[in-house]
């Protein structure tokens, strides 16, 4: 065995163990933003991946070949083939998507970078545009709370109804005591 077949083996090795990673947060993750870092320095990539980090996402700079192949079978991202020539760092969200979306798009309203190439949500791959306006949804909490609030408010009219009412009862039967007395 020479020197270039062990060299192959663990390139090979290598490249295979990377497919394998990408493989599991492609099927663990909910979303993903494809993005061209090229032109971020180290520090700038490195404070991305530490703010969507605290939010439960990852920032990881991927191989175009073998990202393809994490992704085979799984999203059809054929009408994204021309976008894989360029230097890849992918966005994989695993819980809450606004909240990463929100660090990557403060950051390229700061820097100007990185650029968004698409996004891939539920299997469904969204173009930039879709993916900038997704980004300024509000929060999962938030919409929670607004969703709950919408749902409460009949609930409260009709207590405030209801209770206005008794409260008028209440008052005038205490105005008729008042005057026998």
């Amino acid at each position: 065995m020479n020197n270039d077949t062990v060299k192959d083996s663990q390139n090979r090795q290598k490249k295979a163990k990377l497919i394998a990673e990408y493989t599991e947060r492609v099927d663990k993750a909910k979303a993903m933003v494809l993005t061209n870092y090229q032109g971020l320095t180290h520090q700038q990539l490195e404070g991305i991946k530490n703010a969507v980090k605290k939010v439960d996402a990852d920032y990881v700079a991927t191989k175009n070949s073998l990202l393809l192949r994490a992704l085979d079978g799984k999203v059809d991202v054929s009408s994204e083939k021309e976008k894989f020539t360029q230097p890849t760092a992918t966005l994989f969200m695993y819980n809450d998507i606004i909240e990463p979306l929100k660090h990557l798009t403060k950051t390229i309203k700061e820097l100007k970078l990185p650029v968004i190439k698409f996004g891939i949500l539920e299997g469904k791959v969204l173009t930039d545009k879709e993916v900038t306006k997704l980004a300024s949804l509000p929060a999962l909490p938030v919409l929670r709370a607004q969703l709950l609030g919408q749902m409460m408010s009949p609930v409260s009219g009709l207590h405030r109804a209801l209770n206005w009412n008794l409260q008028q009862l209440v008052l005038t039967l205490n105005a008729i005591k008042e005057k026998k007395v």
